[in-house]
């Protein structure tokens, strides 16, 4: 699943720890800090960045995976500098593939990318939505956060929310494999994807105010598509029917992208 999602370029163990690193910590845990990196920019390149973002172009994900395959050519850290071989085969492995293929059909190939991109558009969607974490830019495994909160389970449950597809339809959740159900996830990590709404029912019935339909977020996500890409704040989430109006959402927090 990682080759067709593009993520093959790290270590699946390094995809596993940045994940449950993100549950220990209780929060976005972050090895790139996308919003660093665009304000060291030149102006040119922030606008572009921005204006692809407007036109709904996932940049900032891209940026990310491009990082991914450039690191270990751009790092003096030895454990970069030893998956250069790796990242290298891996690449000319896809560079072939995508080769053979469009010598049979050059539309395949940019259809490919067009899915892949759709994919990229969906989890960003999702992710932006489920935690409202302060995010910290940790260089290395074992670099630890401030102590600036208590970050116990109250904090954790407080701070994550249920995205989910379709509360009418919930069969339509297993389109992201019943990840919308995000506060059960945190409640039992090790829980497999297929018992999450039978565990998200017996923890929390149907009126658990940390749901918030995906329907709900749609308006957020188009206003906010530019605003999210440069601010540290995540937006709060309020009570009553439009309590999502000022969730902006945040970016670049991909479990796909671990460094």
């Amino acid at each position: 699943c990682s080759w067709l999602c593009g993520s093959c370029y790290a270590e699946f163990q390094d995809l596993r720890k940045k994940h449950m690193r993100h549950h220990v910590d209780r929060a976005d845990v972050i090895t790139f800090d996308s919003k660093a990196f665009l304000k060291a920019r030149p102006l040119w390149f922030q606008k572009l960045v921005l204006a692809l973002e407007w036109a709904y172009v996932p940049a900032v994900e891209l940026i990310m995976h491009f990082y991914v395959i450039a690191l270990p050519f751009i790092t003096d850290n030895d454990k970069h500098r030893a998956r250069r071989g790796k990242v290298a085969a891996v690449l000319a492995i896809r560079t072939l593939l995508f080769a053979g293929l469009a010598v049979f059909s050059l539309k395949a190939v940019l259809l490919y990318a067009v899915a892949w991109m759709i994919m990229l558009s969906v989890l960003r969607f999702a992710d932006a939505y489920q935690h409202t974490y302060k995010a910290f830019a940790v260089l290395e495994d074992g670099g630890k956060l401030p102590e600036d909160k208590r970050r116990d389970r109250s904090y954790e449950q407080q701070n994550t929310y249920s995205n989910v597809v379709s509360e009418r339809w919930p069969a339509l959740n297993l389109l992201l494999l019943n990840f919308s159900f995000h506060n059960a996830h945190h409640e039992k990590p090790v829980a497999p994807w297929y018992r999450l709404p039978k565990l998200h029912a017996e923890l929390y019935g149907s009126t658990y105010n940390q749901v918030i339909p995906m329907r709900k977020l749609l308006g957020s996500f188009h206003r906010y598509r530019v605003r999210r890409v440069l601010d540290d704040d995540y937006g709060v989430v309020s009570e009553g029917p439009h309590k999502a109006d000022n969730f902006y959402g945040a970016v670049g927090v991909s479990f796909l992208t671990a460094v």
